[in-house]
Parts: structure tokens; sequence; C-alpha cells
């Protein structure tokens, strides 16, 4: 008999297109319930919609799925997850709704892209925060310039980073618990 090697993949099994909209779908639902959530516990401490602009509940499902079900699944969650919400309960304002769509949909697109890279989720997750901003930059200063687009201000690029720093870093320490939590059960049963 030949004497024959079996070598492991270090790809992630292919999802049926059963799970990917499954996970779509529940990605969707959680980027309206979570934040209503934020902004729910925000109205209640006087706060307002401050919670949600500074832990940014948003992201969490967009990235998560994206990272868990490729890149299909985040950039449709990211593109429709804001929709859903702002025709749910007005939120985000009608002037940063595209801004968030275009942003969400690129946190999607680059999680699922890097779901198979061989590297720890916690850079999965940086290099997705780093895309996804500079996306958002990118559309933003486009709106600004291109289009002559008065009713944002470019100053609201520095300004979200600044408010976000603690939804940022609460990405970097829940998504990749989470993550290692689902890909582990998987291997268990």
């Amino acid at each position: 008999m030949a004497n024959t090697k079996v070598l492991k993949s270090t790809a992630k099994p292919r999802i049926s297109v059963k799970a990917q909209v499954l996970a779509t779908i529940t990605a969707i639902v959680a980027a309206v319930a979570v934040p209503q959530l934020f902004h729910f516990l925000g109205y209640v401490s006087g706060l307002g919609t401050a919670l949600g602009e500074t832990f940014l509940p948003m992201h969490l499902p967009i990235i998560l799925v994206g990272l868990l079900a490729g890149p299909y699944a985040g950039a449709v969650a990211g593109l429709l997850g804001p929709l859903a919400s702002f025709a749910l309960s007005g939120m985000p304002g009608v002037v940063m709704l595209p801004f968030m769509m275009i942003e969400l949909c690129a946190y999607g697109l680059f999680a699922g892209l890097l779901r198979n890279a061989k590297m720890p989720t916690i850079a999965k997750v940086l290099i997705t925060q780093v895309a996804g901003r500079a996306v958002r930059a990118a559309a933003i200063l486009i709106a600004v310039f291109a289009f002559g687009n008065e009713s944002v201000n470019i100053a609201v690029i520095w300004m979200s980073i600044g408010a976000g720093i603690f939804g940022i870093v609460l990405q970097w320490a829940l998504l990749p618990l989470i993550v290692y939590r689902v890909e582990n059960s998987k291997n268990e049963g």
C-alpha cells in the first residue's frame, strides 16, 4: 500500500446557503434589537442615545456574522440591518443612515473575507474595524466634497471614533470569545 498522508485543512467548513440565510436574518434582527436595548437603557438613565453611540451595539452582530458565516452574510446583514432599524425605530437618523449602511456592509464583508485567515480573531476584528471606518470616512468625504452634501460634517469621522472607543474595546473583548465558543461547540458536537 502506498503511504499517504492526511492533511488537515485549515479552512473552515463551507456553510450551506440555508445556514447563511438564517445567520443573516439573525444578525439583522440582532442589529435592530440590541441597539434598542441600549437606547432603552439610555432613556431610563437620562443619557439618551449616548449609550448607543458609545458602545456601538449594531456593530457586534454584523462583525460576528461575517466572522462566522462569511462575506455574503456579513455584507447583506450590514447593509440591511441599519435600514431595518430605521424602518422600525427611526434610528439611525436619516442623515447618517446611508453612511451606517455603507460602514456596516464593509464590516460584514471584511470580517467575512477574514473568516478563514490564519490569524487570531482579535486581529481579524481589528482589521475589520479599521477597514470599516476607512470605508465610512471615504463615503463621508465623497458625499461632502464630490456631491456637496452639507447635511453631514466631516468632523463626524473623528468624533465617532472617540465617542465609540468603549464599543471598539467591547468588540475586542466579546467577539473573539463568542467566535471561540461557537467554533468549539461545533467541534464538540
